[in-house]
């Protein structure tokens, strides 16, 4: 009897450091897997931490690339004149603005979402890739049209300052000819003579100034009617006149006649002679005789006249 009560309490000892063990085994399973697990979400948390701060910095970075390529697309508005482009940029800017701020409210254990926007900033970067082309085509372009319009206006004032050139060029030959073909009063002589013709000197004794000159050969000169004026002016530039409505058109105004006469030029040397009869006070000093034909005055002749 008391042999089999021992082997009992040896089963029920044995039973108990078996039981012990399991349970011992059991706790140290669950302590050991709570770790592994805690450890695992820690470290999945911590992956989605650095994979959201990424992808925020990358998402800065993409709104700095939006940023700088706005500002170069500005500051070529006026180059490039493409409004639509500019708003479309301006879209996916807003675009980048928007994701950002979702970013910063996702949760890191998100990996979904975080997965979605990075996405979504691939895509927005082959976006910006293409308005990169399209900006960069554009200012090719515009490069191209202004050196174009650069050449273009090289040639312009290349063309301009040759036109100019011909023109004064034909302006001094215009002149050349113009003075060429312009008669010229030679051999001018004021004599003045008393009512027998005789020259005399006095002023007293003068009846008449006789004025004789020759109008030079010319073959470039127009042929044809001539009207020679002659003006003579007194010491006090007062002009001699028989009547103040003898007047004749020079440089653009009306102007006093002495004498006039017409007279037929062919080209060659012709001597020619006008009369004017003193009727009017004269006193002494210098006078001066000014001949003019087509508009031109052609010579001019001073001469003394004395009281004594």
């Amino acid at each position: 009897m008391s042999t089999d009560i021992t082997n009992k309490e040896k089963t029920n000892r044995s039973m108990n450091k078996y039981t012990l063990a399991i349970v011992t085994a059991i706790i140290l399973a669950a302590v050991l897997f709570g770790w592994w697990y805690n450890t695992r979400r820690l470290r999945q948390d911590m992956d989605n931490l650095r994979e959201a701060h990424k992808l925020e910095m990358e998402f800065g970075e993409l709104n700095k690339e939006y940023d700088q390529l706005s500002m170069q697309f500005e500051g070529n508005m006026f180059k490039i004149g493409n409004d639509s482009l500019f708003s479309l940029l301006t879209t996916e800017q807003a675009k980048v603005q928007q994701l950002m701020e979702e970013l910063r409210t996702v949760k890191a254990t998100n990996s979904k979402r975080i997965n979605e926007l990075k996405n979504e900033l691939e895509t927005l970067r082959k976006i910006m890739r293409g308005y990169v082309v399209q900006i960069d085509s554009l200012n090719t372009a515009n490069e191209r049209l202004t050196r174009e319009k650069n050449q273009a206006e090289r040639r312009y004032q290349t063309v301009s300052s040759e036109k100019e050139k011909i023109e004064k060029e034909l302006e001094k030959q215009t002149e050349r000819v113009t003075l060429a073909s312009r008669l010229d009063a030679t051999n001018i002589t004021i004599i003045a003579t008393n009512e027998r013709g005789k020259t005399v000197k006095r002023i007293k004794q003068m009846t008449q100034f006789v004025v004789t000159f020759r109008i030079a050969r010319n073959i470039t000169a127009p042929t044809g009617e001539k009207t020679i004026y002659v003006r003579i002016k007194k010491p006090d530039d007062d002009i001699l006149v028989k009547n103040r409505s003898n007047i004749f058109p020079f440089e653009g105004r009306e102007i006093n006649y002495s004498m006039k006469r017409i007279i037929e030029y062919d080209g060659e040397e012709q001597s020619v002679t006008m009369y004017w009869d003193i009727e009017e006070y004269l006193s002494p000093g210098t006078y001066r005789a000014d001949i003019f034909a087509d508009g031109n005055l052609i010579g001019q002749q001073p001469f003394e006249l004395s009281d004594k």
